[in-house]
């Protein structure tokens, strides 16, 4: 099973409802439509570098000295709008670290960080028709900062399951389940 698929199963199996599934993991991310019964209608991935993930905003919180727990607290005290212009790591990294020197609040960089990802997910979002509901998942539903700034940007609010980093293994764990039960998977 493609972890698009899994993804939309077990986004299916905690929310039902669910029309579009946004997943931000460390390495990609991905937005998946479903239909009423959980199947996948349509996806998109950005897969090609590392620009809007966790490894992303996990650079980003080493660049300023924090945990990713203490990054996504930070990010919701900010007072100032920041404009993080580049999503590549490299140079978004260097970007921080001019904001830093220019003593930029810690809290308003990161609310730009966060910004810039929701931006970029909204995107993925827009470009493949995803409607509400939305459920997220991966480990970056965690921080509630990009959560936050993805609702903004959707104009919607976002389920995010209490264990959102195991929706694709629960997904894949239910297609297996399937299997075994009846011999062949209800995709």
């Amino acid at each position: 099973m493609s972890d698009i698929t899994c993804h939309a199963k077990g986004a299916h199996h905690l929310y039902p409802r669910a029309r579009t599934v946004i997943d931000i993991g460390g390495q990609d991310s991905k937005v998946i439509c479903l239909d009423g019964n959980g199947n996948v209608t349509n996806f998109v991935m950005n897969d090609k570098c590392a620009a809007g993930t966790g490894r992303f905003l996990e650079n980003m919180a080493r660049t300023l000295q924090l945990s990713l727990d203490e990054m996504s607290e930070l990010g919701l005290r900010w007072k100032k709008d920041v404009t993080i212009s580049s999503m590549c790591t490299v140079f978004a990294e260097s970007e921080v670290v001019s904001l830093v020197a220019a003593n930029t609040e810690t809290a308003d960089i990161i609310h730009g960080l966060n910004q810039a990802v929701a931006n970029k997910t909204a995107s993925l979002v827009r470009r493949i028709h995803g409607e509400a509901p939305y459920i997220m998942s991966g480990g970056v539903a965690k921080n509630r900062g990009v959560v936050k700034a993805l609702e903004e940007a959707l104009n919607a609010e976002i389920y995010v399951p209490q264990q959102a980093q195991i929706c694709g293994a629960l997904g894949a764990a239910l297609i297996a389940w399937e299997e075994v039960q009846y011999g062949q998977s209800e995709r």
